[in-house]
């Protein structure tokens, strides 16, 4: 990590606006007593967006006064987190992605655009619109390559749609947030081909929307075949295939604690022995104590 220092020319003094100290004070008492210092990051964070986008010494002091915490302390916590910036920046803060996927999809386009538009690193332009900074993984990488400027990422860029996209910013214009290729989110630049279909809870296929304002009923998931009674059916409905939804052999999913036995086949057991006639359950008893003489027969029953 590269040593971050503070700007050489700095402000005389800081202070809060009212606004941000009444915010800065609800950050404060979310912590109990003794436990104001949690709220040194959200405090640095406010600071900064108050000061065109960068933090002053006089800030960092500021912040430590109010939470009661030594000036070094919360001079490491500004040092250590590039997400502070130390040293004036632009109107538009433009931070590069230069780790491997981006580089791998042109990013190096994008630097020399941006090197030759707006000048070397953290040099901010005489107009005060641009600086820029290349940055680790901003965690878009399906969209490769992108940039941050200020809090909206901009994806799948090419040299000429970044040279138009620092035009627009410029000239004041609006810019689309997102992607530049005007493909959806992170599905693929074709479209999706998976995942295209919702299946229903039933695993049975995918379910069609209803017909609004036709009367028509919507077609079932389950096709005219389904219903056709057969050794695992009874009323149409399919029960071996009821009993593995959401089972799958051979795989991963599979947890070892599987049976050939429907689901809660030993429940329904259970259930019944306890729903048992009384004469088939002495007979039981009975059975018992003739292969087992150590066992009481039923009272009443005379010893043999």
């Amino acid at each position: 990590m590269a040593v971050r220092r503070l700007a050489e020319i700095q402000p005389e003094s800081f202070e809060f606006t009212p606004e941000n100290q009444a915010w800065a004070e609800k950050q404060i008492a979310k912590y109990p007593a003794g436990r104001q210092a949690s709220a040194v990051i959200a405090l640095l964070h406010r600071a900064q967006r108050q000061h065109d986008g960068w933090l002053p010494r006089p800030a960092i002091e500021k912040v430590a006064a109010i939470l009661d915490m030594p000036d070094i302390r919360v001079l490491e916590i500004a040092t250590f987190y590039s997400m502070f910036n130390l040293k004036p920046v632009g109107k538009y803060f433009i931070q590069m992605c230069g780790t491997t996927p981006c580089v791998l999809r042109g990013s190096d386009g994008i630097k020399a655009v941006l090197a030759a538009r707006i000048g070397e690193q953290d040099h901010v332009t005489p107009d005060g619109l641009f600086s820029w900074l290349e940055v680790e993984c901003l965690g878009a990488c399906c969209n490769a390559p992108m940039v941050q400027i200020n809090d909206d990422y901009f994806e799948d860029l090419t040299p000429e749609n970044v040279s138009t996209l620092l035009d627009n910013l410029a000239a004041g214009r609006d810019v689309k947030v997102g992607s530049q290729a005007g493909r959806h989110t992170s599905e693929p630049e074709g479209g999706l081909t998976t995942l295209t279909g919702f299946y229903g809870h039933d695993g049975a296929g995918p379910v069609q929307p209803h017909t609004s304002g036709t009367g028509a009923t919507a077609p079932s998931a389950v096709s005219d075949q389904d219903n056709v009674p057969n050794e695992h059916t009874h009323g149409g409905v399919d029960h071996a295939r009821d009993n593995t939804i959401g089972k799958p052999r051979g795989s991963v999913a599979d947890t070892g604690t599987r049976t050939d036995d429907p689901v809660g086949s030993n429940q329904i057991e259970s259930s019944a022995r306890t729903t048992d006639a009384p004469d088939q359950a002495k007979e039981r008893q009975e059975q018992s104590t003739r292969n087992n003489p150590s066992v009481p027969g039923p009272a009443g029953s005379p010893e043999k």
